[in-house]
């Protein structure tokens, strides 16, 4: 099981109220939803191993130099903000460290590499897996890394974090109309503006699945949008056309890697916590309470995995 881990506590953070406070005041609704939501994930999964996957760069320089626009409406406005860094809310940022701090407490793996997205580094493991993979994300892109033929599936989070969505590649076909082998194709067509990437002018996700039924991939289309006699219209021929710089990029950007440098890690979910005190310390100084007895007890239930 790989855990987006911005992405679930960005989730927890807006569907858990901020009423819930540490002894001194401070807010810990992240920090608290997210140790229920895995708790909850270990009770009715039973993964025997998991991963917490970090944003070592939120929007790594070689996506920017392709496509310039990536997330730059997601930078951070503040004057006193560092160069590139990351909007994210005030009561949000400091619960960060304390989500990494208590994960690193209770033994649960944590990894993210150096000029590289979360997302690349799931896509790295999910590439070196052997057996099946759980990716719990509430980021449509990771739809790519769906394969029916390797057990790779997307859990994603719909109404707020109570229900979740087990994304196969029958489903894929079913909303999208193509397999996760194929929606990094859609997602480059259709664009993402969340991610600031334009797509295709007048190409949206109805128009962009029937040019990949029709045409195979993005290949094909380039190759048809070239080739007088093939059925498309004037205008989407030449939308194509003029597209040709974007689509030159664009499929780097939104692919994910699958090659990131990782260091070695031990996966393996622990039955308690591997630093006892210092996870005491934190509890203490955090009111953690029941979010956190709850993953203890769902890590030590017998039979577990």
């Amino acid at each position: 099981m790989l855990l987006d881990s911005a992405s679930l506590y960005f989730r927890a953070y807006y569907g858990v109220p901020d009423t819930l406070r540490s002894p001194d005041g401070l807010p810990v609704n992240a920090v608290r939803g997210l140790l229920d939501f895995i708790a909850r994930l270990v009770t009715d999964h039973s993964p025997d191993h998991l991963v917490a996957c970090m944003d070592a760069d939120w929007r790594p320089q070689w996506r920017v130099d392709l496509i310039p626009t990536y997330k730059t409406h997601r930078l951070a406005a503040a004057p006193t903000a560092a160069p590139g860094e990351e909007e994210v809310p005030d009561t949000l940022r400091p619960q960060v460290p304390v989500i990494e701090q208590v994960l690193d407490a209770i033994g649960i793996a944590r990894v993210g590499a150096p000029g590289y997205e979360a997302d690349d580094v799931i896509g790295t493991l999910t590439a070196q897996a052997t057996g099946p993979v759980d990716v719990v994300t509430g980021d449509r892109d990771l739809f790519q890394l769906v394969d029916d033929a390797r057990a790779v599936r997307v859990l994603y989070p719909i109404k707020g974090m109570g229900t979740l969505q087990s994304t196969d590649d029958a489903l894929l076909r079913e909303k999208y109309g193509v397999a996760g082998d194929r929606y990094a194709d859609l997602a480059v067509l259709r664009g993402d503006p969340s991610d600031g990437l334009p797509g295709v002018a007048g190409v949206g996700e109805k128009t962009a699945t029937r040019l990949l039924d029709r045409f195979g991939d993005l290949a094909g289309i380039q190759a048809a949008a070239a080739d007088p006699g093939a059925q498309l219209t004037p205008a989407l021929r030449r939308r194509i056309t003029e597209a040709g710089p974007y689509l030159a990029v664009a499929p780097e950007v939104v692919r994910v890697a699958r090659d990131v440098p990782l260091p070695v890690l031990d996966p393996a979910l622990p039955a308690e916590p591997l630093d006892p005190m210092t996870l005491e310390e934190l509890a203490a100084r955090w009111g953690l309470g029941t979010s956190l007895q709850r993953l203890l007890d769902a890590l030590a239930a017998p039979g577990r995995g």
